[in-house]
């Protein structure tokens, strides 16, 4: 039912109740009042009557006068069918005989019988009867009765149905008009009423009408007519109340859209990454379909290098406009404290194409946002800023855009530098020395191998020099490894100076360091050593509490192809000639002799005789290290490390792990430490994980896997407690092979770990390739965290990767609490070095104390 319909119908269901209503009532006021009437005319007709009727009587009236007026009483009524009837009493009877008389009815005989005056409604007419009492006066006439006693009775019978029915006739035939009138007036003003709500409806509905966008609630402003209700125009006032709070509140479908689109630019790919430039302008285009933005600019700032401005048009600007946005881009520069402002910026425009220009805008109609950040470590500082038209400013959804546009520029672009930044550092430190910024061991190794390839193409020859500072420990002990890395810093700069451009030096590990130097004879490689003995005893270094710290050291001399054939015999030779000069006194240069390069040839041949007797007589001894939780300060994990027996003396991996995999009995030593280490586990109460290293030349051998799978099952232990360390000692061709091992142990519920990450590039192809359950840090990073900021932020940087890949973190050479605290900050799994626990035959299920010294 509508509006004008139900105003109709409830005014129609009113007048039929009132005029029902009216009706009865008049009726009942008829009847009341008709009767009052009548009981007044009834009272007064007796009284005329008996009046009459004492006057006659008092005249002394005869019998014959009697009859005559009682008949005239009894008529046929006096006036609108009133009847008066005249009843004796028994006493009036007795004294003066009986009358004919109309019989008496019940009224009339409880008045004869008990004097009671009465009325009543019967059969259409109304009956009085009035009991005719003895009163002083009539005792002369009626001395046979006492003053009260009944005489006799009157009865008045006037007709009551037919009289109201005439009367109420009458009355209806003259207030049928009254009632058309009515019905017309209130008819008229239903509809005045129902015209006026459905223009108001009409314009509320007009209004909604035009409402196809949020933007569009700004014109929702229905307004009531001149002569509307109160109520109406309280109603138009709520809905425009309710379109002003709209406007705050509610969002475009569009812009939620938008929002969308924005969260999706998350996903940064190396094709964003490498097109960084295009997709922001293409970004900006995809801006401009919800708001009208005209400019976007992003400025970089990564440790004291400022990048080059980039600013993003979405029309050709004037050159008052461009001049503009610079300027505000050197505000806004200046404005940040954080920023270092360099001489000069290299501002880039770049513009769209002709197709796509849009009308350019001036710059008193361009309103512009600007956000920034700055993360300390790494240090990277960005601004990125848009201009928009100040029109669409005035919509508050407009400004929540804008602060989403700008929030995620600057995390998606700020993250494509960031992710620039951490690719460059790792690709650096991954052939760099982190304290020292030499190559490191892994890069040595590769260009001695190229070296000897070389040396073998134009048949010529190298020299290797293996330097060790003498004593160098003394140094850490008595000023502290803070003063020692000092040290090693400004030796490394020494050398590097006192060497020719193309030689090669690199920080071997420790204060052990090695050069190369390219096409270079004895005589002249003894020159270059004894060039760097020099320049060692001249270095003078600072302490803390004003000491002059100098240092000596020992070099080895090789020189290819006269003492060795392969680089790493090479290095063996020059090794064994640098520790010949520890032996004969330190602080010199020991040139080989021919009986030296037998000798070391001899020794090197009785060491892989001697490896490959421990192997075969399975004189091989597991060593476990624990490993903590940081966290809670629990063991967690033991990492197995294996001890060959040699002579009567262990011999330590790095030993014999070389020369194993040289005489290609590496697979053998690597099942024989499992197996015993498995077999020592199961004696013990230990629950936790088993580390493993394995040689990815083990891996490959199918006959090393079956050896493998063999052993584990015949333990008891769960493959999900068993972990293998995967270590890049050497190159692996046939990676495919080696992922197709590595998978077949993950399906088996063994887990992974990576090893030494960080000490070449190929651990991030190892990473991309292969499953990995565990990373565990290169130690030379968690050694100088806390003296170096860059190996802090490397250590970080490794940490935010590895979560990233749900990868559990190992933190190695953990040494001190101080970085071990420094690990529980960084969020990092687990600990292992000698503050937790050195490297013991038995199992340790609980912490050890740490030794104050190491």
């Amino acid at each position: 039912m509508n509006l004008r319909g139900f105003i109709l119908a409830t005014s129609a269901a009113v007048g039929i109740v009132f005029l029902g209503g009216s009706w009865l009532a008049i009726g009942q006021a008829f009847d009341s009042a008709f009767s009052t009437h009548a009981r007044s005319q009834a009272n007064e007709a007796a009284r005329l009557s008996f009046a009459a009727m004492y006057v006659v009587m008092s005249q002394g009236w005869s019998r014959a006068q009697a009859e005559e007026f009682l008949a005239g009483v009894h008529g046929d009524g006096v006036g609108n069918g009133l009847r008066v009837a005249i009843f004796r009493g028994p006493a009036v009877e007795a004294r003066y005989g009986s009358i004919a008389q109309p019989a008496p009815g019940q009224l009339v005989r409880r008045a004869l019988e008990y004097g009671e005056s009465t009325d009543k409604l019967e059969e259409g007419e109304f009956r009085s009867v009035h009991a005719l009492k003895a009163e002083p006066r009539c005792l002369a006439c009626h001395d046979n009765v006492r003053s009260g006693d009944v005489l006799g009775a009157i009865e008045v019978t006037q007709p009551y149905a037919k009289v109201l029915q005439d009367v109420r006739f009458g009355f209806y035939t003259t207030a049928v008009p009254s009632l058309l009138f009515g019905l017309l007036l209130a008819g008229a003003a239903v509809w005045w009423v129902s015209r006026r709500i459905a223009g108001s409806v009409s314009e509320v509905e007009r209004s909604l009408e035009s409402i196809n966008k949020v933007a569009d609630l700004r014109h929702l402003m229905p307004r009531a007519r001149p002569d509307s209700f109160t109520e109406i125009e309280r109603m138009h006032d709520a809905i425009a109340g309710l379109a002003a709070r709209l406007r705050t509140i509610a969002v475009d479908k569009d812009i939620l859209l938008f929002e969308i689109g924005l969260l999706e630019k998350f996903v940064i790919t190396s094709e964003v990454i490498r097109d960084w430039r295009a997709y922001v302008g293409k970004l900006l285009q995809e801006i401009n379909a919800i708001v009208d933005a005209r400019v976007l600019f992003s400025v970089f700032q990564i440790d004291d290098e400022l990048f080059d401005i980039e600013i993003f048009w979405h029309a050709l600007p004037d050159e008052a406009i461009r001049k503009h946005i610079e300027q505000t881009v050197h505000e806004t520069l200046r404005a940040d404290t954080r920023f270092s402002e360099p001489a000069t910026l290299n501002i880039h425009h770049h513009y769209p194409d002709a197709a796509d220009n849009a009308p350019t805008i001036s710059s008193s109609d361009l309103t512009l946002r600007v956000k920034s950040f700055f993360v300390d470590r790494p240090k990277i500082g960005s601004i990125v800023g848009i201009g928009v038209h100040s029109g669409g400013m005035l919509e508050q959804t407009h400004n929540l855009v804008i602060d989403s546009i700008l929030s995620t520029l600057l995390n998606v672009v700020g993250s494509i530098k960031a992710i620039h930044k951490y690719t460059r550092d790792l690709e650096y430190y991954a052939t760099r020395d982190p304290l020292t910024d030499l190559y490191n061991q892994r890069v040595f190794w590769e260009l001695l191998g190229y070296e000897v390839d070389r040396c073998r193409r134009h048949d010529s020859a190298a020299t290797l020099l293996v330097i060790d500072l003498d004593n160098f420990k003394l140094i850490n002990d008595h000023y502290g490894h803070a003063t020692g890395d000092h040290y090693l810093q400004q030796f490394a700069t020494a050398i590097r100076d006192a060497l020719r451009s193309g030689d090669v030096l690199a920080r071997y590990g420790g204060d052990e360091f090695v050069v190369i130097l390219p096409e270079t004879q004895l005589e002249q490689g003894y020159t270059l050593a004894r060039r760097v003995l020099e320049t060692t005893r001249q270095l003078t270094v600072d302490a803390p509490n004003g000491d002059a710290i100098r240092a000596t050291v020992s070099i080895g001399l090789a020189v290819f192809p006269d003492h060795a054939t392969s680089a790493k015999d090479l290095f063996l030779f020059a090794d064994n000639m640098m520790y010949r000069a520890k032996n004969e006194g330190k602080e010199r240069v020991v040139l080989p002799t021919t009986e030296d390069v037998m000798a070391v040839f001899r020794d090197v041949s009785e060491m892989s005789m001697a490896v490959l007797a421990a192997v075969n007589e399975r004189r091989v001894i597991p060593f476990f290290q624990p490993i903590m939780a940081v966290q809670s300060g629990g063991i967690a994990a033991v990492e197995v490390l294996s001890r060959l027996e040699v002579g009567g003396q262990l011999m330590r991996a790095d030993q014999f792990i070389e020369i194993a995999e040289k005489i290609g009995v590496i697979h053998r030593l690597d099942a024989i430490v499992i197996e015993a280490a498995l077999e020592k586990v199961r004696q013990s109460d230990y629950s936790g994980y088993i580390f493993f290293n394995l040689s990815p030349r083990a891996l490959v051998l199918a006959e090393f896997a079956r050896t493998l799978r063999t052993v584990v099952r015949n333990s008891g232990i769960a493959p999900e407690r068993i972990v293998f360390e995967i270590t890049e000692r050497d190159t692996v061709k046939n990676l495919s092979l080696l992922e197709r091992f590595i998978v077949d142990l993950r399906s088996e519920g063994f887990r992974l770990a990576i090893d030494d990450f960080g000490s070449g590039f190929s651990s991030f192809h190892y990473l991309r390739r292969f499953p990995f359950d565990f990373l565990k840090i290169e130690g030379d990073f968690i050694a100088n965290m806390i003296h170096s900021e860059r190996d802090r932020i490397f250590v970080q940087s490794i940490t935010e990767l590895a979560r990233a890949l749900k990868i559990e973190v190992v933190a190695e050479f953990v040494e001190s609490a101080e970085v071990l605290a420094l690990l529980e900050d960084f969020g990092i799994d687990y600990a292992q070095g000698y503050h937790v626990g050195r490297p013991d035959r038995e199992i340790l299920i609980h912490r050890p104390q740490p030794e104050a010294n190491y």
